[in-house]
């Protein structure tokens, strides 16, 4: 993983900031399937995920087709964007209604979004804890899931909701193996026994 330093913008109300952040996200000639995010104004580059990776943000999908709205859409790699924080972020799961991801582009603003889902990897899995977790509360979005294989050696799922002030409230943390319940409009009581441990 490698950093590519910008300067965060000095007032989250400036456009021009924004766009500069967007423009070198948008011109980062990164290797194939690799992540280019910017988190608090530095630009990152996360490697591929690995199959464990792939096939727990796979078997979630599967899990909330079923419980969604039909005019809701569940994406992988799609980007959301949070100027407040400098960031741009592009989660393993996001949840959002299909017209917001209607027309042109590869992002879409973080208040659109219904669920957010991250899935920490070794390599940047303080990203996913901390400055996502900011982020994602900042910018408002209803629920956001970390699935956490490297947490202190037991793997952890954290659900997070009701985003007050920039923060959030933790509304469950289970050990992978436990259950742990979406509230509506999910009403989805999620078995993370299913999960692959790293």
């Amino acid at each position: 993983m490698g950093a590519l330093p910008v300067d965060a913008p000095t007032d989250p109300g400036r456009d021009q900031d924004w766009d500069d952040l967007v423009r070198i996200w948008e011109e980062t000639d990164a290797p194939e399937g690799c992540k280019v995010e910017i988190i608090e104004g530095i630009g990152t580059m996360s490697p591929p995920p690995s199959k464990d990776h792939n096939t727990t943000a796979a078997l979630l999908q599967r899990r909330l087709y079923p419980v969604i709205p039909e005019d809701w859409g569940i994406y992988q790699r799609l980007g959301v964007s949070i100027p407040g924080r400098g960031g741009l972020y592009i989660p393993d799961l996001v949840v959002v209604p299909y017209a917001t991801v209607t027309g042109p582009g590869n992002r879409i603003p973080a208040e659109e979004v219904r669920l957010v889902v991250e899935i920490t990897s070794r390599a940047n899995a303080n990203h996913d804890r901390i400055g996502k977790t900011h982020g994602y509360a900042q910018a408002g979005v209803e629920l956001f899931l970390l699935l956490d294989p490297w947490h202190s050696g037991r793997p952890t799922a954290t659900l997070y909701g009701e985003p007050a002030g920039g923060t959030y409230r933790v509304l469950d943390t289970v050990e992978y193996g436990e259950k742990l319940t979406l509230p509506e409009p999910f009403g989805l009581e999620l078995d993370t026994g299913i999960f692959p441990v790293s």
